[in-house]
């Protein structure tokens, strides 16, 4: 292939994400408008239309920020592509470095603080602009350039190693250095899982014993009929940041932990919040994790085989707007290139991973109504779509090809046999 025609081939990719995104956007936008007004019949006596009406005015301006970020960052895409900015970046970088390993690790961290400092407006405003505008913003400024340090400061004490780790692979593992990559690769997010409930997440939020109560009894009990272990049950402070409730486990195998947002707590029933973790035992049980965890470790392992080829080829950097250089290896800027336009060339492939995730989710309902109340179960989901401001009429083809979870009218349908 020639550079040219890589060109061509990323410039067509790009056009055709955007438009279909965008497409997709506009209908997700004019759906919800359409049906701003009318409450459906089936959440008619739970959901009042105020709350309703706050969903789709809070779907809609959340997308329509998403559209001027979808531009935004394909701007920021061809200005490190095409218009050089990597290129520029590089020259600097090993201006100061040389053709070292120091060159390679300054190289991904000078871009990885540009695209932050980029970020970080945009960040700001969804956070203290449309999240404060829904009530849903509970967090600080201080607070919130407080996680960004600590965020920054993880990410160089984690990533850094991670990827001089990486860098000495590709350097000297040879043609197949790609196969290491990917076990250094699946060793560090196994490792992530049992040192993150611990050791990260306690830096951001505080965890604290679930009191004993009806709830933690309920618990308890639906732990047992499960036949589920795990290493405690907390209640994580997420009401200093946001509104917004949940659910979920964290870690791995002895450091496996339940964690339930204070603000899922406080507004749920014992019995809802024990039909919400049944449900997220269900993917356990189920084996939805692991199954998951083996897609990815497959796809990641044809991704880095298929940057093992990608990265011995000039018409690859040409075609991005890169000249490949002579005197340094250019496997850090092959790592960037391919994490920039990987997402273009895969997005059409999203249907497919929704379909997957939805799928699993109907299970874990099936599995919740055998272990909890179904009536406690849509009850909660009713609450949580209402106090999460989550649109009840989603556009169909939106949502099939973006949600995870299945639209609320066809999840509550299903739960009560009536699909």
């Amino acid at each position: 292939m020639t550079s040219h025609a890589f060109t061509l081939i990323f410039g067509f990719f790009l056009a055709a994400t955007l438009l279909a995104r965008l497409w997709l956007s506009l209908r997700q936008i004019r759906h919800v408008k359409a049906n701003r007004d009318t409450v459906p019949p089936q959440f008619a006596s739970d959901i009042p239309l105020t709350a309703h009406q706050k969903a789709a005015d809070y779907t809609i301006a959340k997308r329509r920020f998403a559209l001027f970020m979808m531009f935004f960052d394909a701007f920021v895409l061809l200005c490190f592509t095409l218009f050089g900015g990597l290129e520029y970046l590089a020259e600097q970088v090993l201006a100061m470095t040389g053709p070292t390993m120091l060159y390679q690790i300054g190289l991904l961290a000078a871009f990885a603080f540009i695209s932050g400092l980029l970020d970080l407006p945009f960040d700001y405003y969804s956070q203290f602009v449309i999240e404060e505008k829904f009530g849903f913003n509970k967090m600080s400024p201080t607070l919130f350039f407080a996680d960004m340090a600590k965020s920054t400061l993880m990410g160089a004490i984690i990533g850094l190693p991670l990827a001089w780790l990486v860098l000495v692979i590709m350097s000297r593992s040879g043609d197949w250095w790609w196969i290491y990559a990917w076990l250094l690769w699946n060793g560090f997010q196994l490792l992530m899982m049992v040192l993150y409930p611990t050791l990260i997440a306690p830096l951001f939020n505080k965890f604290t014993p679930l009191e004993a109560s009806d709830l933690r009894t309920r618990i308890e009990h639906l732990l047992e009929r499960t036949g589920f272990t795990s290493n405690g049950l907390f209640v994580m402070d997420g009401s200093r940041r946001s509104s917004h409730g949940n659910a979920y486990f964290t870690g791995f195998g002895a450091a496996r932990r339940i964690v339930f947002y204070d603000t899922l707590i406080s507004r749920l029933s014992p019995p809802e919040v024990e039909a919400v973790l049944a449900h997220e035992l269900g993917h356990f049980r189920l084996k939805h994790i692991i199954k998951r965890m083996a897609v990815m470790a497959v796809a990641s392992l044809g991704f880095l085989a298929l940057l093992g080829y990608l990265k011995t080829q000039g018409w690859f950097y040409l075609g991005l707007g890169v000249s490949p250089s002579l005197t340094a290896d250019n496997d850090a800027m092959a790592l960037l290139l391919f994490a920039l336009t990987l997402p273009l060339f895969t997005f059409f492939f999203s249907p497919l991973v929704s379909i997957s995730s939805r799928k699993h989710e109907f299970e874990a309902d099936a599995f919740a109504a055998q272990y909890a109340r179904t009536e406690d179960l849509v009850s909660a989901l009713v609450r949580m779509y209402e106090d999460n401001a989550s649109t009840l009429t989603p556009d169909p083809l939106y949502s099939a090809f973006y949600d995870s979870h299945p639209p609320a009218s066809i999840r509550i349908e299903r739960l009560l046999g009536k699909t």
